[in-house]
């Protein structure tokens, strides 16, 4: 079983053939969950592995390579680190065809249109058929986690709009974007700047943003690692995968947790928190757009308050809270599977460019009906990163495009779901 969250960090060195130092780095976390920094090399490629060792096939290189780290590979099977050489950014795009890049706005809005009354279907049927009783808890468990993975469609559509990927309008398309995150309490125009450093600098070391690994001198490490041994792998694990799962959203919001170590504790509701200058993660210019989003943060939470008035807040937690708690699930297990596991290197400084965080970005098995709620989001997430202003619906070519072009750097771990996430 691999172990699982842990806030902090430890490294493990492994010395291959070739005198290249490498660090394996858990991730802040997930404690198996690692980055892969070549301290010595030009770049982050793992060529020592095979290039250096005369007759040995790369396996057993790998195998020895997860023997002295200690590390226990994904459904991956080791491959991303083996990846010796990488294409441009222009022949990726290149071998995408043209058709996919573009957008259609009425189909965008028969999208959100479906995702929006699906999810006020289920609001309906929670409202007039569950008795609000301590009996029904079960019902009302079922009823959070369903309406939650239906409304996650919406802001997957509120997120494709904030990538422009919605439509040519662009009033239409942010207005879209607008109402849909802020009815699920995330700041449209926030999210949309940090969502875009994300997508800048995946799987970049330091100046990423979200599930960014800590470096194994990271403050706090040892605490962690003390509350590991304390309570058991397992124990810990599970209580860190919930924590990461239920808190790990607002967490990022209000403070930046797992955001690049680069810009400092951070804030989505006020954007002087956290580094200025050069690494800031909201510059200058894109104060009033913050704002802006508090807004609408601000009106629905006020409605919301009118509507505990009128009712009473067992109602509104019931019917609302409950599986805006599930969409938060969703939001960041997305994140954090498709650029994290054992064998998903991180690089910093000149041994990262944008492909290779785009391409060591991981398409996961949700199966058809995760697929159809949520427009293939977790599918697609390869071809997501290489160009976030594709249509969820020109994805799916995309992404066959891809790996047909490019089936050595084209990353699927058919692990199911569950078994990732631990």
């Amino acid at each position: 079983m691999r172990s699982s969250a842990a806030i902090s960090t430890s490294a493990t060195k492994v010395t291959s053939k070739s005198g290249a130092q490498l660090r394996c780095l858990k991730s802040p976390l997930h404690a198996s969950r690692s980055a892969v920094v070549g301290t010595q090399a030009k770049s982050l490629r793992l060529r020592c592995i095979s290039a250096a060792t005369a007759g040995v096939p790369p396996p057993r290189e790998i195998e020895k390579l997860e023997f002295e780290a200690g590390q226990q590979f994904s459904g991956l099977n080791g491959t991303p680190l083996l990846t010796q050489e990488w294409p441009t950014k222009s022949e990726v795009l290149n071998s995408i065809p043209k058709h996919c890049f573009k957008r259609d706005t009425l189909k965008s809005m028969l999208y959100a249109g479906m995702s929006t009354a699906l999810t006020l279907m289920c609001g309906a049927i929670g409202y007039f058929y569950i008795p609000m009783t301590m009996s029904y808890a079960a019902a009302w468990l079922a009823y959070g986690a369903i309406t939650g993975t239906v409304a996650t469609g919406c802001w997957v559509i509120a997120h494709e709009c904030g990538h422009s990927a919605f439509s040519d309008n662009k009033t239409l398309q942010d207005t879209v974007g607008y109402v849909l995150h802020s009815l699920l309490l995330v700041p449209y125009f926030s999210w949309q700047r940090s969502h875009a450093v994300h997508h800048a600098k995946t799987n970049h070391l330091s100046e990423g943003e979200t599930h960014v690994p800590h470096m194994c001198d990271a403050k706090g490490s040892s605490g962690s690692h003390k509350r590991k041994a304390i309570m058991g792998g397992p124990i810990y694990g599970a209580l860190r995968l919930i924590v990461h799962l239920v808190f790990g959203w607002p967490a990022y919001l209000i403070s930046g947790a797992t955001g690049g170590p680069v810009r400092g504790k951070t804030n989505h509701f006020l954007p002087f928190m956290g580094s200025q200058g050069k690494h800031a993660l909201f510059p200058r210019q894109w104060a009033n757009k913050v704002y802006l989003s508090d807004v609408g943060i601000a009106a629905v939470f006020g409605g919301l308050c009118y509507w505990a008035h009128c009712t009473s807040w067992a109602q509104v937690g019931l019917l609302y809270a409950l599986p805006y708690c599930f969409v938060n699930v969703w939001l960041v297990l997305y994140t954090w599977l498709q650029h994290t596991d054992v064998d998903i290197p991180h690089y910093d400084g000149d041994n990262w460019n944008f492909i290779k965080g785009a391409l060591t970005t991981v398409d996961r098995p949700y199966g058809p009906v995760l697929n159809f709620l949520h427009h293939g989001i977790g599918r697609t997430h390869v071809a997501h990163h290489v160009n976030s202003a594709i249509p969820h619906y020109n994805a799916w070519e995309a992404t066959d495009a891809l790996k047909e072009a490019f089936p050595e750097h084209y990353l699927y771990d058919p692990t199911p779901i569950i078994p990732a996430m631990w």
